[in-house]
């Protein structure tokens, strides 16, 4: 049996709701469990937020980018080590990315290079439109920081919360910060409803706004009715019942990651391999735990490790390429010392479900500890 990275993991009730809806019929886009979830989900966030259900988080990420003004030809700033669906949708509004690095501290967006760019753009009169912080592999950016920065300058702050629900950062749960900030609930998130998104702000009106958008931007009229362009990005009713009992579950799915990364570093303890660190005040999902292998110190690179768990068909990934590294970004402006680049060299994600057992834990463990022994003998 292949050991994967991250696999859905159902709760039992997800059946039960899916089957409310076959037997209500609503098994078009919308219906009463879309409102539902959308509703549960605020409630779990907290602190007046509404939110709207899409049929990704690029979506959401899209449609936050859209709603908060940004325009072709205008600069839109975010961390360069994020998954490619956190970028792409900058370039669907016609915008150019420019690119910052990790912070060591947290492995998320530099907020001090960020403040001091910032500075410097002020002074130029050339401020982005927009500032998009990704929440890396479970962990929260500092919120209140990216915050105040973002409000001192009048500049749109959208966080991508993507690889974070359930996490906190000094007491605020993740999806509730900026003027906006977009969930992910793809198939190997901590929960799933399949595929899809949640774009969330305490901007009720905004998220209004994005509910029209998300349906083909249709008016209130008898017939279709257009005045502005629309997507087809709202969540059907049938995924938003799987989420309404993924949600139930997510404080359990946190638990069992958060149990088993701390299995993972203390039985890994060993010269040349680190682990993501986590600051004061944050409460990450550890979505995935993410090692590092300095080899001059283990005597292995990632590489070797990655192929010999892969021997075992045992599942692991390297860390998000930067992307400011793929070619696609080819001479976009990098903000940073690089941190990421050996991030990416080094950095290796682990199997993190939360419903990996005790034995294929011990597998995981067992191949690492072997081959690090082994070169450690030679």
């Amino acid at each position: 049996m292949r050991i994967w990275l991250s696999r859905p993991h159902m709760s039992g009730t997800e059946r039960r709701l899916v089957e409310e809806v076959f037997d209500s019929n609503f098994v078009a886009p919308v219906g009463p469990m879309l409102d539902r979830f959308e509703r549960n989900f605020a409630d779990y966030l907290g602190g007046g937020v509404s939110c709207a259900a899409v049929s990704s988080g690029t979506a959401a990420l899209h449609l936050a980018l859209r709603l908060k003004g940004v325009e072709p030809g205008s600069e839109v700033w975010t961390g360069s080590m994020t998954f490619a669906g956190g970028a792409f949708p900058i370039l669907y509004q016609g915008a150019q990315p420019v690119f910052f690095d990790l912070s060591p501290t947290d492995w998320t967006m530099d907020a001090d290079l960020l403040e001091e760019a910032l500075r410097a753009a002020a002074r130029n009169r050339s401020l982005p439109q927009a500032v998009v912080p990704t929440d890396l592999y479970g962990q929260s950016v500092d919120i209140d920081r990216f915050e105040s920065i973002c409000e001192r300058y009048g500049v749109a702050l959208i966080v991508d919360s993507a690889e974070s629900a359930g996490a906190e950062r000094d007491g605020r749960k993740a999806g509730t910060g900026g003027d906006a900030a977009i969930l992910s609930f793809n198939g190997n998130k901590i929960i799933t409803t399949s595929g899809g998104g949640m774009l969330v702000s305490r901007d009720a009106g905004l998220i209004q706004r994005a509910r029209v958008l998300s349906t083909q931007a249709r008016e209130p009229a008898p017939h279709y009715e257009h005045s502005q362009l629309g997507y087809n990005y709202r969540m059907s009713n049938l995924a938003a019942a799987v989420g309404v009992g993924q949600l139930g579950v997510l404080g359990d799915r946190v638990a069992a990651r958060r149990r088993l990364f701390t299995r993972y570093r203390d039985a890994l303890a060993r010269p040349g391999i680190t682990f993501m660190p986590e600051p004061d005040g944050a409460h990450s999902t550890r979505w995935l735990t993410v090692m590092t292998v300095d080899p001059d110190i283990a005597g292995i690179t990632r590489e070797d490790l990655r192929l010999a768990l892969l021997a075992r068909e045992i599942e692991s990934r390297p860390m998000w390429k930067p992307m400011h590294m793929q070619p696609l970004f080819a001479g976009a402006r990098y903000v940073g010392r690089r941190f990421d680049e050996g991030l990416f060299d080094r950095g290796l994600c682990l199997p993190s479900g939360s419903d990996l057992t005790v034995s294929e834990q011990d597998e995981v463990i067992g191949v690492i500890l072997e081959l690090l022994d082994r070169r450690i003998a030679c």
